[in-house]
């Protein structure tokens, strides 16, 4: 293909030229219900239980408990989740991807297991809290198993005997359809103000409870 023998970087650069990709609202076949779905229900999804999870942990004070060092985990763990997704949404859908999207939902699942570790030590995690946690952490592997399911060829062609191999498998290059842009400027400014700005937030009252001890030890 022509467009195999460009190289990355030019793609990127071209990356919004090619037509946007768009879903018939009529259509009801598996491939584009399950890419409905991963649009509008899995990625939605994890702004509600994030919020819940932040308010669970103002509610019990986290700047006075575990602080700095359990929202530094909260912070990677977004990272952790948040890199797969930009990739998902931006680039192709090829083995790398995949692979990557696989490879940041079990570190992402590893990661919460600290999270809860360090949390029930120092402060009191709820039933609630809890059950939200059992959310966040089943939505990274619902992403990649849905991901992984439209396309099967990508992961074929993934696997050692390699079936089904093409030229850009292991490179990161943009969607030969992107998304619309409206609906990827949407989910940053959801990001930003579900996730990004709370999560900041406490962070900042994280650090500024641990400089007062500072200051009231001296």
């Amino acid at each position: 293909m022509r467009t195999s023998r460009t190289g990355p970087a030019r793609r990127w650069l071209r990356w919004r030229d090619r037509p946007a990709l768009r879903i018939p609202p009529g259509a009801d076949d598996v491939e584009n219900a399950s890419r409905r779905f991963l649009m509008y229900g899995v990625l939605p999804l994890w702004f509600v239980p994030a919020v819940a999870d932040w308010v669970m942990h103002r509610r019990t004070r986290i700047e006075e408990t575990s602080g700095v060092r359990e929202s530094a985990v909260h912070a990677l763990m977004m990272t952790e989740a948040g890199i797969p997704v930009v990739a998902a949404l931006v680039a192709k859908v090829n083995p790398l991807v995949l692979s990557l999207m696989g490879g940041a939902a079990v570190a992402h699942g590893a990661t919460a297991l600290w999270d809860v570790t360090i949390a029930t030590h120092d402060r009191e995690v709820r039933p609630v809290e809890q059950h939200i946690h059992s959310f966040l952490e089943v939505l990274p592997l619902s992403a990649a198993a849905f991901t992984a399911c439209l396309h099967w060829d990508k992961v074929r062609a993934g696997l050692p005997n390699g079936k089904g191999a093409a030229a850009d498998d292991w490179k990161l290059v943009p969607k030969e359809q992107p998304l619309p842009a409206v609906y990827l400027a949407s989910v940053g400014a959801a990001v930003g103000l579900f996730i990004a700005l709370p999560y900041a937030e406490e962070m900042l009252r994280c650090v500024r409870a641990r400089r007062g001890r500072i200051v009231h030890a001296a």
